[in-house]
């Protein structure tokens, strides 16, 4: 499993200034040790910032500069199965949170880039092969979070663009809460 963070800088109500741990890297960080430690599987935390140029924030660029990374890592270690760029939501005003286990925790979404227009057309410069993949992949987990703790998901949000979805049939857009968590 590859995770990585195309936009590092996103952060939360408590993050500190210069401890990316406080930020959605420090999620990605917790995340790859409950992956490794609870459910043995083999994970890399990519934790490159893409999202700075120059010392300014710039998310334009962000999914072409961690897309070259996704590719570097595919190429040294081309038995990666799942791939997990990890975000958290930037929505106005909204905190969205759930009781899990007598514990407020952050709600997650998916997004997945479908590489088509509003009315079905392709992007034919965004091309994905595994739209149908990935779409599957995300449906499954959806269903079993939904079994496992009710509430944790939010629903899945379908999004022209491809965010670097079309590198491997089982890759997502993880959203773990919001900038007011």
């Amino acid at each position: 499993i590859l995770i990585y963070d195309s936009h590092s800088q996103e952060g939360f109500v408590d993050t500190v200034e210069g401890d990316d741990t406080t930020t959605i890297v420090g999620v990605g960080d917790y995340l790859a040790k409950l992956l490794t430690e609870t459910y043995g599987y083999q994970v890399i935390h990519d934790r490159g910032v893409y999202d700075l140029v120059d010392g300014v924030l710039d998310r334009n660029v962000a999914y072409d500069y961690s897309g070259a990374a996704v590719e570097q890592w595919l190429s040294q270690y081309p038995q990666i199965q799942v791939i997990i760029d990890l975000h958290r939501d930037g929505v106005d005003g909204k905190k969205f949170v759930v009781q899990e286990n007598g514990r407020p925790t952050a709600n997650l979404m998916f997004i997945l880039g479908m590489s088509r227009t509003a009315d079905q057309q392709d992007i034919s410069y965004l091309p994905n092969p595994y739209i149908k993949e990935n779409m599957a992949f995300a449906l499954q987990i959806q269903e079993r979070a939904e079994i496992a703790a009710p509430g944790l998901m939010r629903n899945i949000y379908l999004m022209a663009y491809r965010f670097n979805l079309h590198y491997r049939p089982r890759s997502m857009l993880l959203e773990a809460g919001t900038q007011l968590n």
